[in-house]
């Protein structure tokens, strides 16, 4: 792993709809991105993308019916490296509550994107991420994990 602030862990946080899977994407001023934080010291990537899916959105019903498989940025941003995991978010409402560090919401929209939609709006650097994503859920079964 690398050093602590140049690593971060978070979730691709996908919702099945009639229509098709959703992918969760948040937006920080002009810059679309998925949930995803710095590790605290002595957790590890996993906690660390649960919690800050938690505390970005207030999703607290993930599961990881993938396992816990994931997919890592190639560096960016002097180095930077996020880990994320496919996680599936079943019902549970989204919301944006106040970062206690900040003062504020950390982002200002969310959406449930269609991949077309999601891949338009993420940056470069996570695009492999999302076709990751993709790949996997397309390797579900019709009758999806629970």
């Amino acid at each position: 792993m690398t050093e602590r602030g140049k690593f971060s862990a978070g979730a691709v946080v996908v919702r099945h709809r009639d229509d098709g899977w959703r992918f969760l994407v948040l937006r920080a001023y002009r810059h679309w991105d998925f949930p995803k934080g710095l590790p605290r010291p002595g957790e590890g990537p996993l906690q660390a993308a649960v919690r800050e899916v938690k505390e970005e959105t207030s999703l607290d019903d993930l599961r990881f019916p993938w396992g816990e498989e994931y997919r890592e940025t190639e560096p960016y941003a002097a180095g930077k490296i996020a880990r994320f995991y496919l996680a599936e978010s079943p019902g549970a409402p989204v919301a944006l509550p106040v970062s206690p560090e900040l003062g504020r919401p950390e982002h200002h929209e969310f959406r449930w994107a269609r991949f077309e939609e999601a891949r338009k709006l993420l940056p470069p650097r996570l695009r492999p991420i999302l076709d990751w994503a993709r790949e996997r859920l397309a390797s579900t079964p019709e009758e999806r994990p629970h």
